[in-house]
């Protein structure tokens, strides 16, 4: 799944977007309520993890804001306010589960399992469409014009990231974080060495290509030049 945690304490953060991208996840973070309530409206997240307490913007704020525009994205709400009177009240304000600060990773990702097969039972789409190419995120398996292409476990990520954000521009930090979970940009051409090994699989056996470089930016997957 790709999920938006937010969070405001380093440590906590780290933790959890440790343990989420080694249950095999996409994890955004953001520290700030006012800068994740613009994230959370320009991505497609299929979960966000929200801290209760947020600088700018509160958590429940911040929740409230999201259901008021119609984004019904699934909510597991983060607190140290463990009290009946919270836990309801985040619920109220559109939070689909609570989970109370100290908590295990076990339990988190429990939750998470749960609020994933819930989203999934509530939508048909298990599966990213663009052009002729389609990708089976159950199965993990990929296909353009029906001819199965097979690809490593890191190119499948680099690949469902690109395809979650079709037609927009994803840039080689974002790569950098959420593919290789690096929060800071190495001196390494990784992504552009992985990204040419990608296009031999996508694009050169079709005639129209998918993934395209946006000079001084980044890439994006479009049909399209």
């Amino acid at each position: 799944m790709q999920i938006l945690l937010i969070e405001d304490d380093e440590r906590v953060a780290s933790y959890v977007s440790k343990g989420l991208r080694e249950a095999g996840h996409i994890v955004d973070h953001h520290d700030d309520g006012k800068r994740a309530l613009i994230q959370a409206t320009l991505e497609d997240y299929d979960l966000i993890i929200l801290d209760r307490m947020l600088p700018r913007l509160d958590g429940i704020s911040l929740l409230r804001t999201l259901r008021g525009a119609g984004n019904d994205t699934p909510v597991l709400m983060l607190t140290a306010l463990g009290d009946v009177e919270e836990r309801v009240h985040g619920l109220e304000s559109g939070a689909d589960d609570y989970l109370t600060k100290p908590f295990a990773l076990t339990e988190l990702l429990a939750r998470v399992a749960v609020l994933g097969r819930r989203q999934r039972a509530s939508s048909e789409e298990t599966r990213l469409v663009v052009a002729d190419l389609e990708i089976n995120l159950l199965a993990r398996t990929v296909k353009r014009s029906g001819k199965p292409i097979e690809l490593t476990p890191r190119e499948f990520r680099l690949l469902e990231v690109l395809a979650r954000s079709a037609n927009r521009v994803v840039t080689r930090s974002m790569l950098l974080e959420r593919v290789w979970e690096y929060s800071f940009e190495p001196q390494t051409n990784i992504v552009d060495q992985f990204m040419s090994k990608l296009r031999q699989k996508i694009d050169r056996d079709f005639p129209r290509q998918l993934i395209h470089t946006v000079r001084g930016s980044g890439y994006v997957l479009r049909d399209g030049p």
